[in-house]
């Protein structure tokens, strides 16, 4: 593998999360470090709680600061940490971890490294009241007073941060996600006998997977199951529509997956029935192993990712009708799967490259 080398001057990035078993910004955070470490950078790692951290999830050649306590208000006294380390740089991993960067631009003054911020998640929040929609926006356009330079990974997505951030777009650059990698050491993962749908996310709220599920006894496939990868504070409620629905036989939810890239590649197809998201990874990862997908009209990224009907349909956030014949389009005997589509270009060289220019603008 090619190792780039980089001036002696810009070698230390400070990042942080809640912890590293959130979602999928965490796990493109991992995938970063990883790969700002392979080029010869050295990586702070800042946690409120490590505690749940693997052995062998820290890439190698990161440093970890664990402030002890799984809670986001932990990282609000980050600024100690960034006081300790002096690195060169703050990398905001997600829109959901801003304000730990504004409370550390706010407690280090003028000694406060730039800090560079990622786009994760939807700027327009269609399932927001007005009133909470109104002080979300509020909240953006605050967002280029302490942030110096910010990363978005699809171009709508970048000219929506314009728009609903005001960022100007010369502190505005669009870099995707490293992709996903199979993980040769990672646990198999039991696979359902027969045609699966899969969904991989978070079980929480905005995911809302009781579309999907609801879904399910509708299709004209009623031996296809679904298998649903993530963990979270709706498992409860997700398990007990499962059972009022009598599919306690076509529904399995194992938790968390290590490698969920064989879990898509032997589906007969990926679902993802968000209210909101960012630019969702797990559509891309499906494709990457040419299986189709059906999203909800989530994010202005979406169609970037499913670019033609040939990849996938996408489907209105409230149309039950909509989905199910989407489904039912995708299950269909004999249709034809997309060829895998093959991630471009190399966002760790392009992210340090950014990286050297803010910092040189800094210092300067």
């Amino acid at each position: 593998m090619l190792h780039r080398t980089y001036t002696t001057d810009a070698r230390h990035i400070l990042t942080y999360a809640q912890s590293l078993d959130r979602g999928g910004v965490e796990r493109a955070l991992l995938r970063l470090t990883a790969g700002w470490r392979r080029e010869g950078w050295r990586v702070t790692l800042v946690l409120a709680s490590g505690e749940r951290l693997k052995s062998d999830e820290l890439p190698e050649g990161v440093t970890l600061v664990d402030l002890g306590r799984d809670r986001y208000s932990t990282l609000f006294g980050m600024a100690r940490a960034v006081r300790a380390a002096e690195p060169d740089l703050i990398f905001c991993p997600g829109n959901y971890y801003s304000g730990a960067a504004a409370i550390a631009r706010l407690r280090l003054g003028r000694a406060c490294p730039p800090i560079v911020g990622k786009v994760s998640n939807a700027l327009v929040r269609p399932d927001m009241g007005r009133a909470l929609a109104w002080a979300y926006r509020r909240w953006l356009r605050l967002h280029p007073r302490f942030l110096t330079h910010l990363v978005a990974m699809t171009p709508a997505m970048a000219a929506e941060a314009v728009a609903e951030m005001r960022m100007p777009e010369v502190r505005v650059s669009v870099i995707a996600n490293p992709p996903v990698l199979p993980a040769a050491d990672a646990a198999p993962l039991a696979l359902p006998e027969g045609r699966y749908i899969i969904g991989v996310g978070r079980l929480e709220p905005q995911k809302r997977w009781d579309r999907l599920i609801a879904a399910l006894p509708r299709l004209a496939d009623r031996q296809v199951t679904l298998l649903l990868i993530g963990e979270g504070s709706e498992r409860e409620a997700l398990a007990a529509q499962v059972t009022a629905l009598g599919l306690q036989d076509r529904v399995r939810m194992p938790g968390h997956a290590a490698d969920p890239l064989p879990a898509f590649r032997g589906a007969a197809l990926a679902a993802l029935t968000s209210d909101y998201e960012g630019v969702p990874g797990v559509l891309r990862e499906a494709l990457s192993q040419g299986t189709p997908v059906v999203a909800t009209e989530s994010s202005v990224a979406v169609r970037e990712i499913v670019t033609g009907p040939e990849l996938g349909t996408v489907v209105p956030r409230e149309d039950a009708d909509a989905l199910v014949a989407a489904l039912d389009h995708w299950l269909a005997p004999g249709r034809t799967r997309p060829e895998p589509v093959i991630a471009r270009g190399d966002p760790i060289a392009d992210y340090l490259a950014l990286f050297e220019r803010v910092i040189a603008q800094r210092r300067r």
